[in-house]
């Protein structure tokens, strides 16, 4: 554990929290689905209209396919989307009385949902313990030294559990999200004004690993 770091993401984001707009576990989950390779700005634009026509995993099921594309057709892989969505419902109805899973095991099992997906749910719907790894915690543990370049994603999450205590994972994961997402940027991330710059492979090497971090 490194305290100038807990304490960093702390002091910048005391308030982190889950960017998707939802009502209950289960918007939360095909929310999270359908934020793959999309900013949750989109997502939030689309389940607006998309909740309000859809209210539970039964009215996904008896929707016609066509008309769920449509619903969400703004965003990438709608289609894929959409046929994973209207699965993982019949799922839901079929072995979970409607209700989402709260367990790894089961929530992988559902079309569409991977390890991201599930910690996400996991952590935000259920306040269990877990660290999602996606694009900005990612490129966060990497240019920290808290994971290696070519470490995966299911690397980088359990040194992330390696690395911070339990009782942080939680906000942490959303900590660094805001941390990648609005000062540690993809390209030009705020490097003049980063207390973590000394710690930071990305400043160190000044741009060199950025297509790669």
């Amino acid at each position: 554990m490194d305290e100038i770091i807990l304490n960093t993401f702390e002091n910048m984001f005391p308030d982190a929290f889950c960017e998707l707009n939802h009502r209950n576990h289960f918007e939360l989950l095909v929310a999270v689905i359908l934020s793959a390779q999309t900013t949750d700005v989109s997502v939030n634009k689309i389940t607006k209209t998309l909740f309000e026509m859809y209210k539970t995993p039964s009215d996904f099921v008896q929707a016609d396919i066509f008309d769920i594309e449509h619903a969400i057709k703004s965003i990438g892989l709608f289609k894929n989307k959409a046929k994973n969505i209207q699965k993982l419902c019949k799922i839901l109805v079929m072995e979970f009385n409607s209700n989402v899973p709260n367990t790894m095991e089961e929530l992988i099992k559902l079309p569409g949902v991977g390890r991201k997906t599930a910690n996400v749910v996991l952590s935000v719907a259920f306040n269990i313990p877990a660290f999602a790894v996606d694009t900005h915690v990612e490129r966060v543990s990497k240019r920290l030294n808290i994971a290696l370049e070519f470490d995966n994603v299911t690397i980088v999450e359990q040194k992330l559990m390696q690395f911070f205590p339990k009782d942080k994972w939680n906000k942490l994961h959303h900590q660094m999200i805001f941390f990648g997402r609005y000062h540690c940027l993809a390209r030009k991330p705020h490097c003049d004004i980063c207390s973590l710059k000394n710690k930071c492979n990305y400043y160190n090497n000044r741009g060199v690993n950025d297509e790669k971090l």
